[in-house]
């Protein structure tokens, strides 16, 4: 199995940035798709940005490209959210979730029922 753990969320004021981190360990091998999903109170579960550690490419859902960035450092097997220019809209609590596809296009299709493990999330709160 794989077990995911999520840290670096906070309040912060609008306009500042935070760097969300998760944490991966057990047998992370058996997926292939890493992926930031939020959900804010009354809202849909969304995603917000997800990578394919096959090819390394990211995918980013409208509202947060070009703020929001998604890297990985293999060496310490943790996959990042760098997210900067905050607003207000952001507030949520964010999960990283993963899972493997047979195709490589199904990891931004952000379709947060197909993901097989979770995080316990992190609570984002812009003010």
């Amino acid at each position: 199995d794989v077990q995911l753990v999520e840290s670096g969320g906070g309040s912060v004021q609008a306009g500042g940035s935070l760097r969300l981190s998760c944490a991966a360990s057990g047998y992370t091998t058996i997926t292939n798709c890493m992926t930031w999903f939020r959900q804010a109170p009354g809202k849909e579960r969304e995603g917000v940005a997800a990578m394919h550690t096959g090819d390394g490419i990211s995918y980013y859902t409208d509202s947060v490209r070009g703020r929001f960035t998604i890297h990985r450092d293999n060496a310490k097997n943790t996959l990042y959210l760098q997210m900067n220019i905050l607003k207000p809209e952001d507030t949520a609590m964010y999960y990283c979730a993963a899972s493997r596809f047979s195709e490589a296009a199904s990891c931004g299709g952000f379709s947060w029922y197909q993901f097989a493990f979770w995080g316990q999330g992190t609570q984002v709160t812009v003010s």
